[in-house]
């Protein structure tokens, strides 16, 4: 019989962690290493889009290249996360001569650390070991996060026509579907970036997933808390133009489902706010496979407010709209009447458009609305990471290029930019 391992919490602050491999494993493994505020340091020849947004943000540090011996020298500590069996073997050997904990997705028996299966409840993390059993860790972990009060009201929900059994038993002990019985697909909004802000049904349906298709701005802490056997496809690798990649996820959703699989399509915010929920649900539709859709909190109403901007204020807006911006106003291929939004009194909140900035904002004010309107930019809302520009109509262009912000970003233009300044 094995010795039971020693528990115990890594303070990661400001340490380096070695991550080697960029695919699935570690776009799941990253983002706790990343909450935990490691130096993490990844090795691999190729990232997936999800882990090349986090070198993007200038949250990590990429080498692309193969795994060599001296990456490790001052590293507290190396996760393996790649499938092959001897590049992963020469790690945990480079590990042992150094005499670093090494955790290898691979081979839990090889390994000299596990990766536990974590809850989060505020300030208290929960991390549960299942004596090398993933799945019964992670049974454990979710009896344990009913009982700290963040899912109390799931096992009273009774389970709805397409949804499948109710929850009361344990998600991670069911069984999975047989082979060729009929699946079901469920779009679900994962909120604006907060893992926590995902609703309670959203949640027990990843729980439940066979497979999860995820966008590139979903919560990377919601992965990791994914059974090890869950497929993960990231959305944003799907190797086609936008028209055939959407074709692509399309197909995966109808072709999991249709063999018998549990599939999750976790996308940021709500699956209907610019989000092609709709052209997923029709394709699932014309398939025959049963369909569930989990409204999340929008990221234009949920990131201004994080951000100290209500989107509507007693005796200063009565309306908000909200607009896509990812097109020009001066595009034929724009559906937005910018020029009847410029005659607006209330509230404008306008996702994906921060590359289209400097002409929108020429735009509104060439139709009426006055330059020194005040405007507000968020960038990656609702995260640690999170950061806050207020500036004018006229002059917002400008200082989002002087403070370097980057997508993704939500801007807000409107006398409630102001309200609650003093107060922030």
């Amino acid at each position: 019989m094995s010795p039971n391992p020693y528990p115990l919490g890594l303070r990661l602050a400001g340490r380096r962690v070695v991550v080697v491999g960029g695919g699935a494993v570690a776009t799941r493994r990253v983002p706790a290493l990343l909450d935990a505020g490691a130096d993490v340091f990844l090795v691999a020849p190729e990232l997936t889009p999800a882990l090349r947004a986090h070198v993007d943000a200038a949250r990590l540090h990429w080498a692309r290249r193969r795994f060599a011996p001296d990456d490790l020298d001052g590293a507290w500590l190396v996760q393996v996360a790649v499938d092959d069996p001897i590049a992963a073997a020469s790690v945990s050997a480079a590990a042992a001569e150094r005499r670093i904990f090494c955790v290898r997705a691979d081979d839990r028996a090889a390994a000299t650390a596990w990766t536990p299966a974590v809850t989060r409840h505020g300030p208290v993390t929960v991390a549960v070991l299942g004596g090398g059993d993933p799945r019964r860790a992670m049974t454990v972990r979710d009896a344990i996060r009913d009982l700290l009060g963040a899912r109390t009201e799931i096992s009273r929900t009774p389970a709805v026509a397409g949804e499948g059994p109710s929850p009361a038993a344990p998600p991670a002990s069911a069984p999975p579907s047989p082979t060729g019985a009929p699946g079901r697909v469920a779009l679900v909004g994962a909120g604006p970036g907060d893992p926590e802000l995902i609703t309670l049904k959203g949640w027990r349906l990843l729980t439940e997933a066979d497979v999860v298709v995820a966008d590139r701005l979903v919560p990377g802490l919601l992965l990791d808390e994914l059974r090890p056997d869950v497929e993960l496809v990231d959305a944003s690798k799907i190797p086609y133009g936008p028209s055939r990649a959407q074709e692509e996820i399309n197909r995966i959703l109808v072709d999991r489902a249709l063999g018998g699989k549990v599939v999750v399509r976790l996308k940021g915010g709500d699956p209907y706010v610019f989000g092609r929920g709709g052209e997923e649900l029709l394709a699932c539709a014309e398939a025959g496979v049963p369909v569930t859709v989990v409204p999340g909190v929008t990221s234009a109403v949920a990131v201004p407010a994080a951000a100290g901007v209500p989107v509507t204020h007693r005796a200063v807006a009565h309306e908000f709209t909200v607009v896509s911006g990812h097109v020009a106003p001066d595009s034929p291929a724009s559906l937005v009447r910018w020029e009847h939004l410029a005659g607006l009194r209330g509230t404008l909140v306008i996702l994906m458009g921060l590359k289209n900035l400097p002409v929108i904002a020429a735009t509104l004010v060439a139709h009426g609305r006055p330059a020194e309107t005040p405007a507000a930019v968020v960038q990656e809302g609702t995260t640690g990471a999170q950061r806050v520009l207020r500036s004018t109509l006229g002059t917002v262009a400008a200082d989002v290029v002087a403070a370097d912000l980057r997508p993704p970003a939500v801007v807000v233009v409107g006398d409630v930019v102001s309200v609650l300044a003093a107060a922030g």
